[in-house]
């Protein structure tokens, strides 16, 4: 999970009707009221690698404080305080403010967040997992720590509406009835809290993913490396000599970082990796089983 830095909203009657549609969501619990599960939110959390961005590790920041510097396609972002700290944090955030982050990436006062914070991906997530995942937020020691600005593009407003436009927004998941319970639990974690699409798609000039190439890797955000492609055209090339490779691979490079040549990952993989390693087996093979199923996308160079 990663909350950023918002485009500034003016009170133009476009805002008000943004008021409104924010009004409208917050009064809607985002599980029926019923309460969630602190632990089933902690394991969501790992999942969607929150603490990866909301803690800024570089500095000894507290967890979940924010103060992390990302590179992303909409400039350099600093991730807020998402503790339940009343004042700094989301602490008075009712399920519903939650909810309309979470799910259409607009804020408490109706502003809207830059698609760098992945809603698009948390739109899929039920009810009771958002429940879940607040429930958890709720119970962390909350930490007072003012959010400050990063150094965004001048047009990242504009580029971020356009992203956020050509988004998906497909509603929370719904299973594949013509896969088994395996398939659609990987899918679930990939599409869903575990956002990987979003490091390994290439984009357009706006900051919008390729659709036609998701998965299939693409420049990093810092523009300085390459994030492989994970479709099975980049994974016939992801151990030397083109060895092959077989869905136990992956899971077990979920769990450890080595791959099938031997090598780990490094960079922001590695820190994805520490989360992964966190889930349980059965979702490290779930999630393996879904992108080994992924069809071959990309160039012979995009792995």
């Amino acid at each position: 999970m990663t909350l950023v830095t918002k485009t500034s909203a003016k009170r133009s009657n476009s805002t008000r009707v943004g008021l409104a549609l924010a009004a409208l969501l917050a009064a809607t619990p985002a599980a029926g009221g019923q309460p969630g599960s602190v632990a089933r939110g902690a394991y969501l959390a790992a999942a969607a690698g929150c603490d990866q961005c909301h803690t800024d590790s570089k500095h000894d920041g507290r967890r979940y404080a924010g103060g992390r510097a990302l590179e992303t396609p909409f400039g350099t972002i600093v991730t807020p305080n998402i503790t339940p700290d009343r004042k700094t944090g989301i602490g008075g955030w009712r399920p519903g403010d939650f909810a309309a982050a979470m799910r259409w990436g607009v804020a408490p006062d109706a502003s809207h967040y830059l698609p760098a914070f992945p809603f698009p991906y948390y739109n899929r997530l039920s009810d009771s997992d958002l429940c879940d995942l607040k429930a958890f937020l709720d119970r962390l020691p909350a930490v007072s720590q003012v959010n400050r600005a990063g150094a965004a593009a001048p047009f990242v407003a504009a580029r971020g509406a356009v992203a956020v436009l050509t988004s998906r927004f497909p509603g929370p998941w719904r299973p594949d009835p013509a896969k088994d319970a395996v398939w659609n639990r990987g899918a679930y974690l990939v599409n869903g809290p575990g956002h990987c699409a979003e490091r390994h798609s290439p984009r357009n000039f706006l900051g919008a993913i390729v659709e036609e190439e998701r998965f299939a890797g693409g420049l990093s955000a810092d523009r300085r490396g390459w994030v492989p492609n994970i479709t099975s055209a980049g994974l016939q090339h992801w151990s030397k000599d083109d060895l092959a490779w077989s869905e136990k691979d992956i899971a077990s490079f979920l769990a450890d970082g080595m791959n099938p040549a031997g090598d780990f990952a490094g960079g922001a993989m590695a820190d994805v990796i520490r989360n992964t390693a966190l889930l349980s087996v059965a979702d490290r093979a779930a999630i393996a089983t879904y992108v080994a199923s992924l069809p071959p996308k990309g160039r012979p160079h995009q792995r």
